[in-house]
C-alpha cells in the first residue's frame, strides 16, 4: 500500500479551494466540490470524498455573568434561568465540593436570599485556591451576578453582606523568620 509521492503530489496539486462570502451572516455558500477525489495505490483505486455543512447558531436565552474572587480562588458564574442546579467545573456541585455542607450553604446563600434557589441554574468555572476560597468566590460571583438581573437586589444582598468582596489574603513568609510571624525559639544562652 504504499504511494508513490508523484501520484499525491499531483492529486492534491489538482485541488482547488475557494469560498464566496455572502451578505447573510448566517449562511456560508462553498462551491460544490467534486464527488470524489481518486488517489491510485499500487494496485487497488480509491476514493475519498469530503462534505461539509454549516448550522446556524441557536438562539439560546441571555446568561448572566459575575465574577467572584477570594484568597487565590477565581470563579466564573453564568446563571440561566432554570430549575436550580448547580454544576461547578462540570460538576454537580454536591460531589466537587466532596459533599461538604457549609461549602454547599455558601455557594446557595445568594438566591436563598433572594427567594431564587429554584428560578436559576448556577454554572461556574472555578480555579485557584482551596475548594473553601472556591466556594467563597462562587457566592461573591452569584451575588454580582444576580444584581445584572435588578438593581433591586442590591439592599437584602447588601445587608447579608454578600457584595463585599474579602480581601484577606495569605501574609507572605519573612526572612529570618519560620512563618509569616512566627519566629524561631529564642535561646538565652
Amino acid at each position: 500500500m504504499a504511494l508513490s509521492m508523484s501520484t499525491l503530489t499531483s492529486s492534491f496539486s489538482s485541488l482547488s479551494f475557494s469560498s464566496q462570502i455572502s451578505r447573510n451572516p448566517n449562511s456560508i455558500s462553498i462551491p460544490q466540490p467534486p464527488k470524489s477525489l481518486p488517489i491510485s495505490m499500487s494496485k487497488t483505486t480509491r476514493s475519498l470524498s469530503v462534505a461539509a455543512t454549516v448550522a446556524a447558531p441557536a438562539e439560546s436565552e441571555p446568561s448572566i455573568i459575575g465574577t467572584g474572587r477570594r484568597k487565590c480562588a477565581i470563579a466564573r458564574v453564568v446563571l440561566q434561568e432554570g430549575s436550580g442546579k448547580f454544576i461547578i467545573n462540570y460538576l454537580d456541585a454536591k460531589e466537587y465540593l466532596q459533599g461538604n455542607p457549609l461549602w454547599q450553604q455558601y455557594i446557595k446563600v445568594p438566591l436563598v436570599t433572594l427567594g431564587y434557589e429554584t428560578s436559576y441554574d448556577v454554572f461556574v468555572k472555578a480555579h485557584g485556591g482551596g475548594l473553601s476560597g472556591q466556594a467563597q468566590a462562587i457566592s461573591l460571583g452569584i451575588a454580582r451576578a444576580s444584581l445584572k438581573v435588578s438593581e433591586n437586589h442590591r439592599s437584602p444582598l447588601k445587608k447579608e453582606g454578600l457584595l463585599t468582596r474579602d480581601s484577606r489574603v495569605v501574609e507572605r513568609k519573612k526572612a529570618g523568620l519560620k512563618k509569616a510571624r512566627k519566629a524561631p525559639q529564642y535561646s538565652k544562652r
